[in-house]
């Protein structure tokens, strides 16, 4: 399925063209957020990205790139999960640097290695 935004709120599309030619021209960017070399994106997807059938779709994703490398991938259904998602991810990467005084790829490091655990 294929969604665009209206505002902040994702809605269906009727065709592909519809998407399509939303999609070429849409600012589908939630946050962006640099700290040091870190940087932390969101976006909308447009597309559902939840495999599992049934569940709420998945449209947009937070990332996270240290080192020209993609670290952390988070998803969500709405506009302000996507928001609440991008802050909580910035404030862990800083609370480390305060804590460890230590620069944002060494913080998310610690935060990466935190997570995956």
């Amino acid at each position: 399925m294929h969604y665009k935004l209206d505002g902040r709120r994702a809605v269906l599309c009727d065709s592909m063209v519809e998407w399509s030619a939303w999609y070429e021209v849409a600012d589908r960017r939630v946050a962006e957020t640099w700290i040091d070399d870190v940087r932390i994106s969101t976006v909308f997807l447009g597309l559902d990205h939840n495999p599992v059938p049934g569940a709420d779709p998945a449209l947009f994703e937070t990332m996270v790139f240290a080192d020209d490398t993609t670290h952390e991938m988070r998803r969500y259904f709405i506009w302000e999960e996507a928001e609440a998602g991008h802050a909580e991810m910035a404030e862990l990467i800083r609370a480390e640097m305060e804590a460890a005084q230590v620069q944002a790829t060494q913080a998310w490091a610690k935060v990466y290695e935190r997570i995956k655990a």
